[in-house]
This record gives structure tokens, C-alpha cells and sequence, in this order.
């Protein structure tokens, strides 16, 4: 799997729809079934609430029947309080003809979806969100957390139905911690502290995995993948570095320096460098690992040298990549403990 289909950051501004379907217009064109429409609700909740984000507040006044998930993994922190999206992004872009979608097997999110087939409302690379098909959906809530929607995007969205964007204080799209993003959901859902709760539990599964591998400490590593015939390195701000941090390694300062902001960066050759680190863990499945295994710069790095890799697969096979890439309250347990396993 290609790495932008990972997560290759995009402005929607720039390429929303230029005629704008008022939501009276776009609720009247829906369907009242769809293939969705027995999402279950778990119960509790309180109500009303108000979510501060980074465009405003929502205030949802009632328990949410039918939410649509516009986060890349938002989907799978609304599972974990209960309840199933009638609508989602098609982070990992299913394979031609594959039915059920891959997004709804994933070992950490299978059972919570059971038989439950939500609507696609955007894939991974699309400029925007299928604002019609969300509009016939119908959603009395649309999350949009771990996004980099814009102002306009969330305009026409909030037409729709109340929506949520990511949190006030994160200043680059995908640069909150997982604790902040889980956190905002659970507010917009009226379980706040069932939501600190489960953050709590995982918190405690890193701190669990440091005490029982103090060799992590002080040792360096980094995430990386293999994209567009360079190195890829994750940043210590990026889902895949916190969990590294989080698990008693120490990220490397020169990378995020280097990234300037984003969430990962390119090495040319001339800063391969960056990656002489203690452990080094490969993100990317089998096409993608052959090719950086013939790379002689990557090759020739101490670790790679002394076998201090992970070659952690990314949508196949066992998908310890795809669970870090997501890093929500469902896909972080299973890849704590993989991610362990493979430096130990």
C-alpha cells in the first residue's frame, strides 16, 4: 500500500465543489433507508453539550442517532463508545471488488462492526467529502476530528447537520494527541468520562510496557515508510512516533526539525543522517519493504546493519501498520502489544 494512502496531508479548500446544494435541497434528495440505517446506539450520554473546536462550538442537544464520521479514523473512536457510523472514510482504499470493506475488518474494529456495511463519504485522496451523499444519510452529527477539513469545508458541512471539527488547540491537521482526539469525540457523544476512562486504560498499557522494558529508555528510534523512492520518517508529533515515545523510546528532534510542522518529511540523500537511531520501524507492506531493502542508504545505516529493524506490515497480513496509523481507542491496545513484540 502506497504511503499517501496511509495519510498525504491535502487541502480541501482549494478544491471544494464550486456549486454549493443548500441541506434542505440535499436532505430531500436522500433515501430515509439506507444500507447503514440500523446503526445501533449504544446507550447513556449526556445531553446537551457543548464542543469547543478549532472553528467554534456545536452544541448537540440530543442523543445522536445517526453520525457520520469524517475523521480519516474518527469511525473507530465512535465504535468504541457504541456506536456505528452511517457514514466513513475510506482511509485504506478497499481492493477492487473486495467485499466487506477492508476499513470495517481490521482485527481491532471487526467485531464492533459485526454486519454493519456503513457508507463510503470519501476515499483517502478525494479533495472533499461527498457532501450530497452525506446529506442523504440524513446525520443528526458529523464528527470531523482527525481531519484538515477548513473553514469552508466545515461550512458547508455544519449546513447538513451540527459538526465537530478537530480540537481548538491543535495548530497543524493530525498534530493532537491521540488522548485530545479521543477525548473530543467523547464529548460530542455525552461520554466524556467514559472517554477519559478508556484513555486512562491505554495510558496505562504504555506506561505498563515501559516498566516491563527499561532497555527502551534512551535508546533512539523512528517510524518510517517508503514513499515516492525516498525515506519517509514520521515526526515524534505524528500518531506513529507517539506511540514509540509512549512505549520509552526517544524520538529524534532533527527529523521533526527537518518536517518543519508536518507529519512526516522526505530525507533526501545527502540527510540520510537523520536516521542513524538506535531501532528503526518500517511501515509498509510487502512491495514497499522489498524496495527499501534494495536501497543502499538505507542499507548501509547502523541499525539496518545490526538487524535493529520491525518490518511491520501495513494493510496486510497482520496490519501493525495500519493500527498505528490510526493509533484510536480500538486499533492502540493491538498495536502497544505488536509494536513490543517486535522490539523485543
Amino acid at each position: 500500500m502506497g504511503f499517501d494512502r496511509a495519510r498525504t496531508p491535502k487541502r480541501w479548500g482549494t478544491a471544494v465543489a464550486a456549486v454549493i446544494v443548500g441541506a434542505s435541497l440535499l436532505t430531500a434528495c436522500g433515501s430515509a433507508d439506507t444500507p447503514a440505517s440500523d446503526a445501533k446506539l449504544a446507550a447513556g450520554g449526556t445531553f446537551p453539550v457543548t464542543v469547543e473546536h478549532a472553528f467554534g462550538s456545536t452544541t448537540i442537544t440530543t442523543t445522536p442517532a445517526r453520525v457520520v464520521s469524517v475523521g480519516y479514523t474518527d469511525d473507530q473512536a465512535i465504535l468504541a463508545f457504541g456506536t456505528k457510523p452511517v457514514g466513513m472514510v475510506d482511509q485504506y482504499p478497499n481492493p477492487t471488488g473486495q467485499s466487506p470493506d477492508v476499513n470495517t475488518q481490521w482485527p481491532w474494529v471487526k467485531a464492533a462492526w459485526g454486519d454493519t456495511k456503513p457508507e463510503v463519504v470519501m476515499t483517502n485522496g478525494d479533495s472533499a467529502p461527498n457532501y450530497e451523499k452525506i446529506a442523504q444519510l440524513r446525520p443528526d452529527l458529523i464528527i470531523a476530528v482527525y481531519s484538515e477539513i477548513d473553514q469552508a469545508a466545515y461550512d458547508k458541512l455544519s449546513k447538513i447537520a451540527p459538526t465537530v471539527g478537530r480540537t481548538k488547540a491543535e495548530k497543524e491537521p493530525f498534530s493532537a494527541p491521540w488522548q485530545d482526539n479521543a477525548l473530543q469525540i467523547a464529548k460530542a457523544l455525552g461520554k466524556a468520562d467514559e472517554g477519559a476512562k478508556l484513555i486512562k486504560g491505554i495510558d496505562d498499557k504504555f506506561a505498563a510496557a515501559r516498566a516491563a522494558h527499561p532497555e527502551f529508555a534512551g535508546r533512539t528510534a523512528v517510524a518510517t515508510s517508503w514513499y515516492k523512492d525516498s525515506i519517509a520518517p514520521f515526526t515524534t508529533t505524528d500518531v506513529r512516533g507517539r506511540i514509540l515515545t509512549g512505549i520509552g523510546f526517544k524520538g529524534s528532534a532533527e527529523i521533526d526539525k527537518i518536517a518543519d510542522g508536518k507529519f512526516y518529511t522526505t530525507l533526501s540523500p545527502e540527510r540520510i543522517d537523520v536516521m542513524n537511531v538506535d531501532r528503526i520501524f518500517v511501515i509498509g507492506d510487502d512491495a514497499d519493504q522489498q524496495a527499501l531493502k534494495k536501497f543502499p542508504l538505507f542499507a548501509n545505516l547502523p541499525a539496518v546493519r545490526d538487524g535493529k529493524v520491525s518490518w511491520l506490515l501495513d494493510s496486510q497480513g497482520s496490519a501493525i501498520g495500519a493500527a498505528m496509523s490510526q493509533s484510536t481507542l480500538l486499533s492502540l491496545p493491538y498495536a502497544i502489544d505488536e509494536i513490543v513484540k517486535s522490539a523485543s
